[in-house]
């Protein structure tokens, strides 16, 4: 039986699943980075990108181990953003300069001036964390770097030289927030021309799922996979979070309930912003991917509520729901959806009764802003009529995932495997063995295990305090 490997590299280590035709996981594997991501001043965050390679062997060894020679094709996911200047040999030329770094804080305003045509078409500006303007950042303040650079590649690029030794390439996915223009599948020429960093150092420009090259022979012996595996063109961990949902069809989305919440649709047509809360991503296929994300999520749960375990909390707490307070659960000052705001604090409203009450009242506040950008995104043209699917760690407490289809009115979706290293092996699956569609992948290999149902005595109290939390963010100055 052939089998596919989707890689998943995030912040704190790799995860990889061997998958068959029939969306079952045969092989499982992951490894933590021997270093996390660390802070050498201020607003910096690095990270030292052979740990990715590290990582990465250790679980391509370990699937091999189990499955042997039966392995088709793999493909790789990584956090958005972050990426590396390397050597035409592949080498790093300094540590990766992770999707969260605000050192080019200041640049993003000559960055989207310069980028203003991309900018309108598009729909979605270029903040500082954003890969492009971070460039710009080190043509400024090391142009040895950039002088001596073979390509700027993302991690998940990175990868796929390790495997492969072809050091120019990335994917549609990876290269949003690197200035790609995602209509053409091109670097625009403002790059080089307005910004001063020459397009040659810009990896060639593939659609996830597409072949890039096969495993090389020095590393089949590295990893235990054979030579000449495919390697394909992977996407960013939310893409392939995403595609591993089961949102398929046209007004479908995935509710991604994580350290911070993010949601993403699948359209028609490509959706603009003009408040910036939305940018779209393209599908594999060629549809438009509208989605956000808000600095509301678990982070704030695991903050507030250190002192117990959550899942007992989440037991605990039901009883006590529909509560008598209002939560803004923000954890750090700043919001980016529904609303931006620099100045956003989470607040709670009223007097909880006990540890259990407020609990239960960020879940609500949880639950509340995902249907709060929901409706956003409704506004500005967004199909909000599909089906509803829940990933990330937040999408497995189930009082939570009830409470967000109660405030929605609508029946949430959760998949047996939604992690992103899923997303991936159905890439690589839709190569292998499916023409080219990741929806044909999808519609044979995700399979659908959770379903959340509205309960129906919740839905008008969390509408009410919907009313009661826009009320609270107008009179605080935020909207």
């Amino acid at each position: 039986m052939d089998l596919v490997i989707g890689l998943d590299v995030g912040t704190s280590g790799a995860k990889a699943l061997a998958v068959d035709a029939g969306g079952g996981v045969v092989a499982r594997a992951k490894a933590a980075f021997t270093k996390p991501p660390y802070t050498p001043a201020p607003g910096l965050a690095e990270q030292d990108s052979d740990q990715w390679w590290e990582a990465s062997k250790l679980c391509l060894k370990e699937i091999c181990h189990q499955v042997g020679d039966r392995v088709l094709a793999l493909a790789v996911d990584s956090t958005s953003g972050t990426f590396v200047p390397v050597s035409r040999e592949g080498n790093p030329l300094m540590p990766g300069l992770m999707y969260n770094d605000a050192r080019a804080g200041g640049l993003e305003r000559e960055v989207n001036e310069a980028a203003r045509d991309l900018v309108e078409r598009l729909g979605y500006r270029f903040p500082a964390v954003f890969s492009l303007v971070k460039m710009v950042w080190l043509l400024r303040k090391r142009p040895d770097v950039v002088g001596a650079a073979y390509k700027f590649l993302h991690a998940a690029d990175f990868l796929v030289g390790k495997l492969t030794g072809n050091f120019n390439c990335t994917d549609t996915s990876n290269a949003l927030k690197s200035g790609v223009d995602l209509i053409s599948g091109k670097w625009p020429e403002f790059i080089e021309k307005d910004l001063g960093l020459p397009l040659s150092k810009f990896p060639k420009v593939f659609r996830p799922g597409e072949k890039l090259a096969e495993v090389s022979r020095a590393i089949s012996g590295l990893t235990g996979l054979k030579a000449g595996t495919a390697v394909l063109a992977g996407a960013s961990d939310g893409t392939a979070s995403f595609l591993a949902s089961g949102a398929t069809g046209m007004g479908d989305w995935n509710l991604n309930l994580g350290t911070t919440l993010a949601i993403r649709g699948i359209s028609e047509r490509l959706i603009k912003d003009r408040e910036g809360r939305f940018y779209c991503h393209r599908h594999p296929e060629g549809y438009w991917m509208p989605g956000g994300a808000s600095n509301v999520g678990g982070e704030a749960l695991a903050d507030r509520f250190s002192d117990r375990p959550l899942c007992k909390l989440d037991q605990e707490a039901a009883p006590y729901i529909p509560t008598g307070l209002v939560v803004y659960p923000l954890n750090r000052k700043g919001e980016r959806m529904p609303f931006v705001s620099s100045s956003a604090e989470g607040f709670v409203l009223g007097e909880a009764r006990n540890e259990m009450e407020l609990y239960g009242a960020y879940l609500e506040g949880i639950s509340l802003i995902t249907v709060w950008s929901i409706g956003e995104a409704e506004k500005i043209g967004a199909d909000v009529s599909g089906e509803y699917f829940l990933s990330g760690g937040g999408g497995r407490g189930k009082t939570l995932a009830r409470l967000t289809a109660s405030a929605l009115g609508k029946r949430l979706l959760r998949s047996e495997e939604p992690d992103a290293a899923m997303g991936s092996a159905l890439l690589a699956a839709s190569w292998a063995w499916y023409n080219g569609s990741v929806r044909a992948a999808q519609a044979s290999m995700v399979r659908r295990k959770d379903l959340f149902d509205p309960i129906p005595e919740m839905e008008e109290p969390l509408r009410e305090k919907l009313e009661v939390l826009k009320r609270e963010c107008h009179r605080r100055g935020y909207l």
